[in-house]
């Protein structure tokens, strides 16, 4: 009766698969209202089962309202249950957009993650597991596990000279979380953010998606000019000084102290992204703003990429004006982290295993940066100029003459090879469009060389008509 196939090897009860049954043909209109259901002694014999399972199943459509039952008289359908199919329209490019992958993919923002101790890391998720306490797994205070806070506030002491006590920092999922609650709590109507130009596409798309204005700021080889900071009221100011993304520049003293300075004339706060700054090859690292301004300066900082992507744990130092603020907005965003990382984070970093991990991985960054630059010089024999290139997981090639058009991520892509005009991440277009962003990170060594000269090859023949004249065989080289 009715098609219905029950299928007693399922783990879904057959009285559950009846009701689901029953319940399609009902929407679907074709049980229309009014209409009598069988009795549960005819259905039961029908489907061979039993008749409580039948039964079962009507109470549980007479429960959820789909239909009426009255003693003495047949179970009815309700009226008002049909709905009308919709087709489900599949984007599959947007599906597999973020899994695909490059023959020759210098993607930036990518660590290399074939390097992290993993079995040490399962011993910390296994001791701090013993050593949680059942308070500890329950709602606990959106700032943070308090002894990561502690080990955080050292680890930063280490590593970047910061002197912050444990209270103004709060544990995060990452930068893009955090940038995304600060807009949250300080946009103000009618005062946009002010960002640098070029910069990071995912803080535009968060401000977009917010409906917050922002106003862009040009940048230069030595961070955001801060000589064109106008007096107009601002939510925030986004930059990222040790190390600009993407062009690389190191903020400098005066402007540093011109940012600060404007900061506090205006009342509003600079959001500082210490964006890979951990990684620095030549010179010592950078003061982060925050050291020079704690009032004014919020600083957001990730473990994803000195540890591994996935491990979705970062920070913010927070200025106390904004502390009551940020844990009401927290708790409502997503209350907090996953606590057994946190707990292992937090002896990772008092045994100082993070400490060394990130010296290795310093000596392997440098080790792939001088091979990347060395293959550039020998593939571009002087024409190139390589920039931000002291710190970080990429560089900027700027090769004298070319223009890199519209055009340019659809042909290289069409040919295996990803890398990305600096261009992509500019707010007013046509200042560097002789620069392509090249991030090694997550490359062998002995595999730059290669990919370096089939890139080479094909930029050398990449023009505004095209490339025509490309040998498509040279992408099969590696």
């Amino acid at each position: 009766m009715w098609d219905i196939e029950l299928m007693k090897q399922s783990e879904l009860s057959l009285s559950r698969q009846l009701f689901h049954h029953i319940r399609n043909l009902i929407m679907d209109n074709r049980l229309t209202a009014g209409e009598a259901l069988p009795s549960s002694r005819y259905l039961a014999k029908d489907l061979a089962v039993s008749r409580s399972t039948v039964t079962e199943a009507y109470d549980m459509l007479i429960a959820e309202g789909y239909v009426v039952s009255r003693q003495g008289a047949p179970t009815r359908v309700k009226e008002g249950l049909c709905l009308n199919k919709v087709s489900h329209k599949i984007i599959v490019n947007e599906i597999h957009e973020s899994v695909e992958s490059f023959p020759i993919d210098f993607k930036t923002g990518q660590p290399d993650i074939s390097t992290f101790p993993y079995y040490v890391w399962k011993q910390m998720l296994d001791k701090s597991q013993n050593k949680l306490l059942e308070r500890d797994f329950g709602y606990f205070n959106t700032a943070g596990y308090t002894p990561l806070r502690e080990e955080i506030s050292q680890w930063l002491f280490r590593m970047r000279g910061i002197t912050v006590d444990a209270d103004n920092v709060f544990i995060t999922t990452g930068t893009t979380q955090a940038i995304n609650i600060l807009v949250h709590m300080l946009y103000r109507e009618g005062m946009p953010f002010a960002v640098e130009d070029p910069c990071h596409r995912a803080i535009i798309e968060l401000l977009k998606l917010r409906g917050a204005a922002y106003t862009g700021f040009p940048a230069d080889t030595n961070g955001i000019i801060t000589d064109l900071l106008d007096r107009r009221s601002y939510s925030a100011i986004y930059v990222t000084p040790s190390h600009q993304f993407p062009l690389g520049g190191i903020l400098p003293a005066k402007r540093r102290v011109e940012l600060i300075r404007y900061a506090r004339e205006q009342g509003t706060y600079i959001i500082e992204d210490d964006y890979d700054s951990e990684f620095r090859y030549t010179g010592a690292p950078i003061s982060p703003l925050y050291s020079m301004d704690s009032e004014r300066v919020i600083y957001s900082g990730t473990f994803s990429k000195i540890m591994y992507p996935a491990i979705r744990i970062g920070f913010v130092l927070l200025p106390p004006s904004l502390k009551k603020q940020w844990l009401h907005t927290r708790k409502y965003f997503d209350v907090q982290n996953p606590i057994t990382e946190q707990a292992a984070l937090a002896e990772f970093l008092y045994q100082r295993k993070l400490d060394k991990y990130v010296q290795k991985l310093s000596h392997l960054y440098n080790e792939k940066r001088n091979t990347l630059s060395d293959s550039l010089a020998q593939n571009f024999k002087g024409k190139e100029r390589l920039l931000g290139d002291r710190a970080g997981l990429h560089l900027i090639l700027q090769i004298e003459g070319k223009s890199f058009e519209e055009d340019f991520i659809h042909k290289s892509q069409s040919l295996g090879i990803r890398a990305y005009p600096v261009e992509e991440y500019c707010l007013k277009k046509g200042l560097h469009s002789d620069k392509l962003m090249l991030g090694y990170g997550h490359l062998s060594i002995k595999d730059i060389p290669k990919k370096v000269r089939v890139l080479s090859d094909f930029i050398k023949s990449y023009g505004p008509s095209g490339c025509d004249h490309w040998d498509k065989s040279r992408g099969n080289r590696l």
